[in-house]
C-alpha cells in the first residue's frame, strides 16, 4: 500500500487485480471538532452540509464520479448489495432525499461504480476478481455472521486488501465476542484481545483468497489520522472504497 495526497485529501491506496482500493484518513475535509476534518458519516452529530462537501472532495480526489458511489446503511450484519447501476437519487450525495438500504457490503462488476463503507474502528475489506469488486464493513459481528464468505462466494475473488482498523493492542473484549472465532485458533485472540485483521485474513484464506495485503494500522492508536469510536465515542467516520480499473478503450 502507498500513501497518496490529492487536493489535500490523504488516503492509503492498494492495487488489486484490475482494481484499486483506497482507505481514507481524517485529513482533507471541512468538518469542525470533534469531527475534524474529513468526516464522511451522517448521524454522528456533524453538520450535513459539511459531510456533503467532504464526500464531494473525496470523490474528486480519487477521480470517481460521486453519482456512482454505492453506499448502504450499515447494521453490523452480513448483507451485501450488488448493483449494476447506482440508485437514483443516490444517498451518497443526496443526503435528504435518499435513504440507503441496509447492507454492510457493496458489490459491482461495473468500472463506473465505486463501493464504499464507513468506519470508525471496524475493518474495511476490499476483494477483487474477474467477476468484480466488493467493499465489506467488517466488525466482529459482521465477521461472525459470515460477511467475508458471502462476499467471496459472490465474486470468487483472487486478492484482497484490508485497511486500517482497531488493533489487538486496543481491542480487549469479552468471551461473547471471542467465542464465534474460537475455531480459528488462539492467534486471533492474543491475551483476550481480538485481532480483527487475523480473523479476516483466515476467513479469506478459507474462501480461497491467499493474496491479501494489510495496512496493519490501528485506528485507535493514531488519533492524528483516524477516527475511533472506541477511543473517542463521539467521532466521525472514514471510509474504504474499491473500484474496477477500466480496460483500454472502455
Amino acid at each position: 500500500m502507498r500513501w497518496v495526497s490529492r487536493g489535500g485529501v490523504r488516503v492509503l491506496e492498494a492495487e488489486l487485480p484490475r482494481a484499486r482500493a483506497a482507505f481514507t484518513t481524517r485529513i482533507g475535509g471541512v468538518s469542525a471538532a470533534p469531527y475534524e476534518s474529513l468526516n464522511l458519516g451522517l448521524g454522528v452529530g456533524d453538520e450535513p452540509g459539511a459531510v456533503r462537501e467532504n464526500r464531494r472532495r473525496l470523490a474528486a480526489a480519487l477521480g470517481r464520479n460521486p453519482a456512482g458511489l454505492l453506499i448502504g446503511r450499515q447494521v453490523h450484519g452480513a448483507e451485501i448489495c450488488g448493483r449494476a447501476e447506482a440508485p437514483t437519487p443516490n444517498p451518497y450525495l443526496d443526503l435528504a432525499a435518499a435513504s440507503p438500504a441496509d447492507a454492510d457490503g457493496q458489490l459491482t462488476a461495473s468500472p463506473h461504480l465505486t463501493p464504499i463503507v464507513l468506519l470508525a474502528d471496524c475493518l474495511p475489506v476490499a476483494v477483487a476478481g474477474g467477476k468484480g469488486v466488493a467493499m465489506l464493513h467488517c466488525g466482529w459481528r459482521g465477521l461472525a455472521a459470515g460477511i467475508v464468505a458471502r462476499g467471496c462466494e459472490a465474486l470468487e475473488p483472487s486478492a484482497a486488501a484490508i485497511g486500517p482498523g482497531v488493533g489487538p493492542c486496543c481491542y480487549e473484549v469479552g468471551d461473547e465476542v471471542l467465542a464465534p472465532f474460537a475455531e480459528l485458533g488462539q492467534a486471533v485472540a492474543p491475551n483476550g484481545r481480538l485481532d480483527l485483521v487475523e480473523v479476516a485474513r483466515r476467513l479469506l484464506e478459507r474462501a480461497g483468497v491467499y493474496e491479501v495485503e494489510t495496512a496493519d494500522i490501528c485506528t485507535s492508536c493514531d488519533a492524528e489520522l483516524f477516527f475511533s469510536h472506541r477511543r473517542d465515542r463521539v467521532t466521525g467516520r472514514h471510509a474504504g472504497l474499491v473500484w474496477r480499473e477500466r480496460n483500454e478503450g472502455g
